[in-house]
């Protein structure tokens, strides 16, 4: 399993940044090109992806691959 992906608001603009990771994978003018871009990288790296919204509070999670619950949905 590879580094669990988070979505974060930054100056107006939006990173894509790794778990544990001091710089951002991806700037983007729009959270949801970051979106695309993180569920992309989560979903090669079979990792969590964890969306911020413009506050900095947690709105969303999503499993590619590692997801502890088999329930389908």
């Amino acid at each position: 399993m590879g580094e669990n992906q988070y979505i974060v608001p930054i100056n107006g603009k939006w990173g894509v940044r790794g778990e544990g990771n001091e710089k951002f994978t991806k700037i983007t003018s729009t959270q949801k090109e970051a979106i695309e871009k993180g569920r992309e990288i989560a979903g090669n790296q079979k990792s969590e992806l964890l969306i911020q919204n413009k506050e900095g509070r947690f709105r969303e999670k999503n499993s590619y691959g590692n997801d502890p619950r088999k329930i389908k949905g």
